[in-house]
């Protein structure tokens, strides 16, 4: 395979103030540089912490004397002859722009172009601004002064990687984030989809990365190496540890180019369900949406995988938001109130037997609710919860201690009560009445005597009547089992 990668050196100078890289490896300057922020990028989220670390990390480095500095690599996409987009290296590129106009009056003719207006650029991009400043404004004598500005534009140095070919670019993107400084996994798979897209235009293109941007991205982390990751492996029976770039192919699903008859398949659910979604077929007939995914088949790659995300985002949120009025799954639910209380949301042991309990949910609800549940769909869900609170925390109680292998252990199937994989059992079942038939006869009581966890006070109630103890609810579901029982 040809490729197209141009590299280069440049001086920050060159680059922001004379709108050229200073040289390739020929030893060949490169003109008119227009050097443009794409749609697709992500909002600029260094801090104004960030911004002073690079500014105190050049002065270290003008102070040891290093004749060139070297600060980072910059990727480009060579759209047009003078137009170059940044696909890596734009938050130290706007940094390096902010850091020189608060220490020349020099025109910076990359600083003018316009930004996306999300929360990130409105408050960042002034704060770092005003930051830097102030950090300038300091350096009293006006000799120092004009050191620093020369250093930074003739000894801080990018390294410059060029290519024509959009895909290579991302191609480099991914290869040189997995070998430095580790990016999120999903981050990763936002370039890797995006390339995906290429046939789409710039204008749905840039609605699908508002979208996904708009996002809590801390907590869209944790959705796929949490939530949807461990469904994955946890469904085909397998363990699951932590979401990589060595393992995110799993979310990389069928692309345009596969033809094998299961990705003909789903291509095909995925085409025919968009195309009743956006018809008149679901208002005509009172026919409910048809939703295109599920947690344990392939994804469609490109903007499905965008879709994929938000869709599977919103229910989580809505699994973990147990208010009264919102939401349409999990509602003012008791036993939901007291593992909400802090006391259950502290430690390691709290937060993994949690998350096994609302990623089942999460499997049940993408299973067998439909997006507007009616009353049966919640009554059924209603016992479920149950059977997923009782199954999850037979773990919480029966061990002092709870790490991630005695979890997967647990999931996988040991000597413990309860210890079963309910993620299979989720997936093997063809209805909610089957699924809840086969978790009658799979969860079991717990010994009163296997119970390591804090067994008095199962009555005790706060202000608001939130018992205190979650073992309470396995007495009043009659999961507990006395010793005098037969």
């Amino acid at each position: 395979m040809t490729t197209c990668l141009k590299l280069a050196t440049t001086k920050i100078g060159d680059l922001l103030l004379r709108d050229k890289i200073t040289q390739d490896k020929d030893g060949n300057t490169i003109t008119d540089i227009n050097l443009v922020i794409p749609n697709y990028q992500r909002p600029y989220k260094w801090t104004a912490k960030n911004a002073i670390q690079l500014l105190d990390d050049i002065v270290d480095a003008k102070n040891e004397n290093k004749e060139t500095y070297r600060v980072g690599t910059l990727i480009l996409h060579q759209e047009e002859k003078s137009t170059y987009s940044i696909v890596d290296g734009q938050q130290r590129t706007i940094t390096f722009s902010l850091l020189l106009k608060a220490l020349c009056d020099d025109s910076i003719s990359f600083l003018e172009q316009p930004l996306a207006n999300n929360p990130y650029n409105t408050r960042n991009i002034p704060n770092n601004f005003r930051a830097l400043e102030r950090r300038a404004n300091n350096i009293k004598d006006g000799r120092d002064r004009g050191e620093l500005l020369d250093y930074i534009k003739n000894n801080c140095e990018l390294i410059v990687v060029i290519t024509k070919n959009i895909s290579e670019a991302f191609q480099f993107f991914d290869s040189q984030n997995a070998r430095g400084k580790k990016l999120y996994p999903h981050d990763l798979l936002k370039a890797y989809h995006l390339r995906e897209m290429k046939d789409l235009d710039v204008a749905e293109t840039e609605k699908v990365v508002k979208g996904w941007e708009d996002l809590d991205q801390k907590e869209l982390s944790a959705l796929f190496s949490d939530y949807l990751y461990r469904v994955k492996e946890w469904t085909k029976g397998n363990k699951a540890w932590e979401l990589t770039e060595h393992n995110i192919h799993k979310f990389k699903g069928i692309t345009r180019q596969d033809n094998f008859p299961y990705a003909q398949f789903y291509k095909g659910a995925f085409a025919y369900a968009d195309t009743v979604n956006h018809s008149a077929m679901p208002i005509v007939s009172g026919i409910r949406n048809l939703r295109p995914f599920q947690l344990d088949t392939p994804i469609v790659a490109g903007k499905p995988f965008f879709d994929y995300a938000k869709h599977y985002f919103e229910i989580l949120q809505d699994i973990q938001n147990n208010d009264k009025y919102e939401g349409y799954f999990i509602n003012d639910n008791k036993i939901v109130k007291t593992l909400d209380l802090r006391t259950y949301k502290n430690g390691v042991g709290n937060r993994i037997t949690r998350l096994l309990f609302d990623t089942a949910i999460l499997l049940y609800v993408d299973r067998f609710c439909p997006e507007r549940p009616a009353k049966i769909d919640l009554e059924m869900l209603d016992q479920f919860v149950v059977f997923a609170f009782v199954w999850a925390y037979s773990l919480r109680a029966q061990y002092y201690n709870v790490g991630w292998l005695s979890a997967q252990n647990y999931i996988m199937g040991n000597d413990v009560t309860n210890s079963f994989n309910m993620y299979k059992i989720i997936t093997e079942a063809d209805s909610p009445i089957s699924l809840l038939s086969a978790l009658s006869d799979r969860v079991n009581p717990l010994p009163i005597g296997y119970i390591v966890a804090k067994k008095d006070n199962l009555d005790e109630q706060d202000e608001d009547g939130i018992y205190q103890n979650y073992l309470h609810y396995f007495k009043t579901n009659k999961f507990v089992e006395c010793e005098n029982e037969n």
